[in-house]
């Protein structure tokens, strides 16, 4: 091993054992299985939930003197759940430049956040073709402050997928997921040459079987626009039909309100916004 190389692949074999163990297989979706004489996920474990072979990480995670991609890097942070400055982190040491993050969404403009906090009775969210948050009112932050907390990766299809808290929220899961996920792929015919589209589609089918099963699917369909139920739990369930609204000015933005079904929700919804147990937050990235 060269000299010069063996600080930075020693820190690097370091930072990605450490990130290895620090994450549990309930966080991964896998069964603990068996009683685990170390911390966190298996060397193997990593590498089929990354799509590389167990010799192939084992050596990167060693710090030997191997040939690592962009695209691989990429499956690896994603499987460990590292967060933007992780990811970064881990680029630099193994010398890959930095692609763009797939989840990375351009704000929205002072206007349309203050016609958002004007929809004060309902959640109301502007989102793109890729389904990130890209806005948000009260309401959907007191509905859904997964997906607008800080730590939050801002994408709808992602937070669906792959947190529990999401997944259990989304009663008609069955009905809605695969509605969802046709219709991201009908937008996708648009963004074939875009590398966020596919490292968001490619994380995914990584991290989520399901997702990876309806994708396979090939089905297409128009944007969602069916009631569906939603279980927060503070206030049980709430029915919500959505209404989506396009802006001409905004380019492949949306904006999406959800309305209370029937009696229940709207009084479920006015009970969650007169007692929100979530923080104030800032509203855009």
């Amino acid at each position: 091993m060269n000299s010069a190389l063996a600080p930075r692949r020693t820190e690097l074999a370091s930072f990605l054992r450490s990130r290895r163990e620090r994450l549990t297989p309930a966080a991964v979706g896998m069964a603990p299985g068996l009683r685990r004489r170390t911390p966190g996920l298996r060397r193997e474990e990593v590498a089929h939930l990354a799509g590389v072979s167990i010799t192939w990480y084992t050596w990167l995670e060693q710090g030997r003197p191997i040939n690592v991609g962009a695209q691989i890097l990429a499956a690896i942070a994603t499987t460990l759940r590292l967060n933007a400055a992780e990811r970064a982190h881990l680029f630099r040491l193994a010398e890959v430049p930095i692609p763009a993050v797939a989840t990375t969404a351009d704000p929205i403009t002072p206007t349309l956040q203050t016609i958002l906090d004007a929809i004060t009775d309902f959640p109301a969210a502007a989102i793109n073709s890729r389904w990130d948050m890209l806005g948000w009112n009260t309401a959907a932050a007191a509905l859904w402050p997964r997906l607008t907390a800080p730590e939050g990766s801002r994408n709808v299809l992602w937070e669906m997928f792959t947190t529990p808290e999401c997944c259990r929220c989304f009663v008609n899961r069955d009905i809605g997921l695969p509605h969802m996920v046709a219709s991201f792929r009908a937008d996708f015919a648009r963004h074939l040459d875009d590398p966020a589209w596919t490292e968001l589609i490619r994380s995914l089918a990584t991290i989520s079987p399901e997702f990876s099963r309806l994708w396979a699917a090939h089905d297409v369909a128009a944007p969602p626009t069916q009631t569906m139920t939603y279980r927060h739990p503070a206030v049980g369930d709430l029915s919500l039909s959505l209404t989506r609204m396009e802006l001409p000015a905004v380019a492949e933005t949306i904006v999406t309100v959800w309305t209370p079904a029937d009696e229940d929700s709207h009084r479920r919804m006015a009970q969650l916004l007169a007692h929100p147990a979530t923080p104030s937050l800032d509203h855009t990235h």
